[in-house]
């Protein structure tokens, strides 16, 4: 995935918070603000789900759409 570099404005308790943090894992302050991101949005959820995936793109489409059509009522 490509990186880009951002400008963020955040409390100086939380930015030393994430060198501490990098420090004690080895990581960089970067990397540790990218894990907690992901953690908060949910994306480590997602990730997971997806790996775990055994359909191919067309049956998880279909299953989509029968779940989209079960949800709405029936046409008059």
């Amino acid at each position: 995935m490509a990186k880009v570099r951002t400008t963020l404005t955040v409390d100086a308790d939380l930015l030393r918070a994430v060198k501490v943090r990098a420090a004690r894992t080895g990581k960089g302050d970067s990397e540790v603000i990218e894990e907690a991101l992901r953690r908060d949005l949910g994306l480590e959820l997602l990730d997971r789900i997806w790996a775990a995936n055994r359909l191919a793109e067309d049956e998880a489409l279909a299953l989509g759409v029968e779940a989209q059509h079960s949800t709405r009522p029936p046409r008059p």
